[in-house]
């Protein structure tokens, strides 16, 4: 095995680049390239330990390759300067909505060659693929994670009130339906709504996307907010019938993301909306009973930009970082994040891992790999799934079907934090003016997004 103290002492730039204009190397007196590769900031000795283990392991097949992890964590605000300064990893993973933005702007690397000879290039799943793509389709960052917005509901809550668990909405006409009579049979929340910590405009945004509508217009570098539209107009209408007219949103309408987590995993919430691999943090934070949960695909309404709201995670290699870099770069990103979708060894060691800790195997979540992809990776760790799959399919059997919109671009957290005041006037305010509401809400955001 390499020895880590040998290796950082005998650190030398070669004399010559690898071609005119290229990035220098930073490589050993052995001739290991140097890789930096991003580790999360703060994590629990633990899990250092277990990073550095797959270092290890990577470099014993990767003998021509010296890994220096790196405590880093992505902030869009402070990129710049970092890239300028040369303080940013060779590796290191960004979300989403960054990721077209990095590449026209030339500040990741180009390694779609690398990328394209990988042998899953050709099956990753084509919706959330373009988060990483270039205008020409050149995959230049790798999705290693994604999430696509779902309809959970308490199952128990369902047969109480008399509907079939097996058979949740499919359309927000039914899931009102729903929501009003789990409340009049159970006494319970319909359905609820995150409406605080910028929850409640991420949610908005979500039922605004179902809709069929957007709430911002990019064009280049500009963008105009489109809050005050009738999609947004129906959606904010939909939820007032529920509250106001049904009273099947139960009483508490200051919902974030963890209370509305509790309240659901206690019984109390018939539906509601969130991502739809949320099961795992339900279950290990919340102590989800098990035959209590459903979870459903998000119900769109029957208009062609209707789309499911998404997001993920990139891998993506610095601009600075050397061709024999960008070659080892794909190396790690295949290895430490995508082998467990795409190699048999692996998958199976990270599920014995997670079944070994009491952890949740087999919990949905959108795949970033193609169907064929997935399912055969589900049938190598199926031995070690231990959750309820069965009450899943209306999520899974939908999940590759539904098309994925990113969340907005634009001063994305403030936006929401607007949306998260118009949502919370509309639940606690009878009289409030959906059509005031849209307007002051448009005006604020177009006016954020300006400054941002």
């Amino acid at each position: 095995m390499k020895s880590h103290r040998a290796r950082v002492a005998a650190l030398v730039l070669p004399l010559a680049l690898t071609a005119c204009g290229s990035t220098p190397e930073e490589v050993t007196a052995d001739g290991e390239v140097v890789l930096t590769v991003a580790m999360d900031a703060g994590l629990e000795p633990k899990a250092v330990e277990a990073f550095n283990a797959r270092v290890a392991q990577f470099e014993q097949t990767n003998p021509d390759i010296d890994v220096k992890p790196q405590e880093y964590t992505w902030t869009a605000a402070t990129f710049t300067a970092q890239l300028a300064g040369g303080t940013v990893p060779d590796v290191l993973t960004v979300p989403f909505t960054d990721g077209r933005g990095l590449i026209e702007r030339g500040q990741i690397a180009d390694v779609s060659g690398q990328v394209a000879a990988l042998l899953y290039a050709s099956s990753l799943n084509p919706a959330v693929a373009k988060a990483g793509q270039a205008a020409d389709g050149k995959q230049w960052a790798v999705p290693i994670a994604a999430y696509g917005q779902a309809l959970h509901y308490n199952r128990t809550l369902f047969t109480q009130a008399g509907l079939d668990p097996d058979k949740p909405p499919t359309t927000w006409a039914a899931v009102r339906t729903a929501a009003k009579q789990i409340t009049e049979r159970t006494g319970q929340a319909g359905y609820a709504q995150m409406t605080q910590g910028n929850t409640g405009g991420w949610i908005l945004t979500t039922l605004d996307y179902a809709f069929g509508g957007r709430t911002e217009k990019v064009d280049g570098e500009k963008a105009e907010a489109t809050i005050d539209t009738p999609e947004m107009a129906e959606v904010l209408g939909a939820l007032r019938a529920m509250r106001w007219d049904d009273n099947s949103m139960g009483a508490n309408f200051l919902y974030d993301w963890a209370g509305i987590n509790q309240d659901f995993a206690a019984g109390r919430i018939g539906m509601y909306v969130s991502g739809g691999g949320n099961y795992g943090n339900l279950l290990t934070q919340n102590g989800l009973e098990p035959a209590d949960y459903g979870v459903a695909a998000l119900p769109l309404a029957d208009k062609p930009d209707a789309g499911v709201l998404g997001g993920g995670t990139l891998a993506v290699v610095s601009p600075n970082t050397g061709d024999r870099g960008k070659s080892a770069a794909v190396k790690w990103i295949d290895f430490y994040y995508m082998g467990k979708l795409t190699a048999q060894d692996a998958a199976v060691a990270d599920a014995k891992t997670l079944s070994e800790t009491k952890q949740p195997v087999g919990v949905p979540a959108l795949p970033v790999v193609d169907r064929a992809t997935y399912d055969k990776q589900q049938e190598w760790v199926k031995q070690y799934v231990n959750v309820p799959l069965g009450q899943m399919k209306p999520y899974t059997d939908a999940m590759f079907g539904q098309p994925l919109v990113t969340e907005p671009t634009k001063s994305t957290q403030e936006v929401y934090k607007i949306l998260d005041t118009t949502v919370q006037k509309l639940l606690t305010d009878r009289g409030a003016d959906i059509a005031s509401l849209l307007e002051a809400a448009d005006a604020e955001a177009q006016s954020t997004i300006g400054r941002g």
